[in-house]
């Protein structure tokens, strides 16, 4: 069941971006599916975020995406190399948003392979934000989509993890942030082999 509308306007972001691990990610590209569990995500509290791209209030043709109403696909480029792909929450005005930095891939990975150009599965393949986007097809040309379409959306399976199998903790490549970088705002699956750099 894809996640409703509602779930996404929640003015938390740093619960949502928690909650979030072990929801479904999923894209239906060029009627491909691909999709896995997600294990590690990143959340950005709007303008008071010095890490945030919204930070005082920034509004770029980049950034608007962010300032709209929660539910939708934040897509942007990052060092003029890699996609990243970052669900926007809370009402609109506020530039909430939460990056997905690794997914357990459950779906589709032999055309995930053939997108990463890896013959061979490795974790490699869903970890990191950059990865998860390539992996899963997504690229700016679905930035600001609906995460209730039927091309990028979020479904809950009933997979959950408790407390103690969750770490949380700095965010990554943030330093720039000042007092910001050191907040808890990174969540993490304790021994997912497909989360990012699980010793930071």
């Amino acid at each position: 069941m894809k996640l409703t509308e509602q779930y996404y306007l929640g003015n938390d972001v740093v619960a949502i971006s928690k909650n979030l691990l072990g929801k479904y990610l999923f894209t239906c590209i060029d009627g491909v599916t691909t999709g896995g569990y997600i294990v590690e995500t990143e959340s950005y509290n709007g303008i008071i975020d010095r890490a945030s791209h919204s930070y005082g209030n920034r509004r770029t043709p980049r950034t608007k995406t962010i300032f709209m109403q929660g539910g939708i696909a934040y897509v942007y480029l990052c060092y003029g190399i890699h996609e990243m792909f970052n669900i926007v929450t809370s009402v609109e005005g506020e530039a909430h948003a939460i990056l997905i930095r690794a997914v357990h891939p459950t779906d589709g990975i032999e055309a995930m392979q053939v997108r990463r150009n890896m013959p061979v599965l490795k974790p490699a393949i869903t970890a990191g934000p950059g990865s998860v986007a390539k992996a899963l097809g997504i690229s700016r040309n679905i930035n600001a989509i609906s995460l209730q379409s039927d091309t990028l959306w979020v479904e809950d399976r009933g997979l959950n993890f408790t407390d103690d199998q969750i770490t949380a903790g700095p965010r990554i490549g943030v330093d720039y942030a000042g007092e910001d970088a050191f907040l808890p705002y990174r969540f993490y699956v304790k021994g997912d082999t497909y989360v990012s750099k699980p010793n930071r």
